[in-house]
């Protein structure tokens, strides 16, 4: 069995370099290795022939749905079977969360795979996919953020992927609670947003509240930025929920206030302003 690793790719997004590139030649390669190593029924060759075919024009978002559609063309032709099959191929979760560069966008078409076809019970054997998807989305945010993954399930049904977040935001894996903030905001960028938590997004208040101490950064800067969503369509809210946590802040919850409410600030919303200079 060959060594399972990911292609090597640039610290931080550079001049010259299109995002786009990481997933390239090499990384479609090594994901056909990777794949062949676990289950030598995948036809690599194949699998790259179709996924190299029309790659070239295609930016970073809709390489990682092509190469996913080249998946599902060369897997076995059931989720369940073809999601144990990813899950194998995986290489060590990450250890650290900041400074991990962009050699983790390996996995992107990993997550677009799920969201593509992973609510899709009739891919399954008309067996619900929903905890298979799960775990594997639990598992993948270890490598790569699964918080564009995620928002399918939270449109399809909010309730049941809420219910397994909020038993996730008290894991004990930094990437893993983040993603119970980051997959859960209205308006994250990159991403279409979720109408319903644009109307109402008292259902991830349970989640900042319990993700607003967090003792990584990398956690708190996800709160911070949801709250900022919030403020884009409920201003009156996010600042109460500043207001709420001033009282008796810990310095790390009050760069998160600040940072939360940078926009309304430059806006010149006084009660931000307010805020802002009390959480210095």
């Amino acid at each position: 069995m060959s060594t399972l690793k990911i292609p090597a790719a640039p610290k931080s997004i550079q001049k010259g370099f299109p995002l786009k590139l990481v997933l390239d030649k090499e990384a479609i390669h090594q994901l056909g290795e990777n794949l062949h190593s676990i289950s030598d029924r995948f036809d690599k060759v194949g699998f790259v022939k179709e996924a190299m075919d029309g790659l070239e024009p295609l930016g970073i978002k809709e390489r990682s749905n092509h190469i996913a559609g080249s998946l599902r063309k060369h897997l076995p032709n059931n989720y369940s079977e073809t999601i144990e099959i990813i899950l194998k191929s995986l290489t060590p979760p990450l250890e650290k969360t900041e400074d991990n560069g962009l050699a983790a966008l390996f996995y992107m078409p990993h997550c677009s795979y799920i969201a593509n076809y992973g609510v899709d019970q009739v891919f399954n054997n008309d067996l619900d996919p929903f905890d298979i998807s799960m775990h594997a989305q639990y598992e993948l945010t270890q490598r790569f953020t699964c918080e564009f993954s995620i928002r399918p399930f939270i449109i399809h049904d909010q309730n049941r992927t809420l219910e397994v977040l909020y038993q996730w935001m008290t894991d004990k894996n930094p990437h893993v609670r983040r993603l119970c903030s980051e997959g859960t905001r209205p308006r994250l960028p990159w991403s279409k947003k979720i109408d319903s938590l644009v109307k109402d997004p008292s259902p991830s208040i349970p989640i900042l509240e319990q993700l607003k101490n967090d003792p990584d950064l990398y956690v708190r800067r996800s709160v911070a930025n949801h709250v900022g969503d919030i403020a884009k369509d409920h201003l009156e809210l996010a600042l109460d929920l500043c207001e709420n946590w001033l009282e008796n802040a810990s310095p790390g919850l009050k760069w998160v206030i600040r940072h939360a409410l940078r926009n309304p600030v430059k806006k010149g919303n006084q009660k931000a302003i307010n805020l802002r200079k009390a959480a210095k």
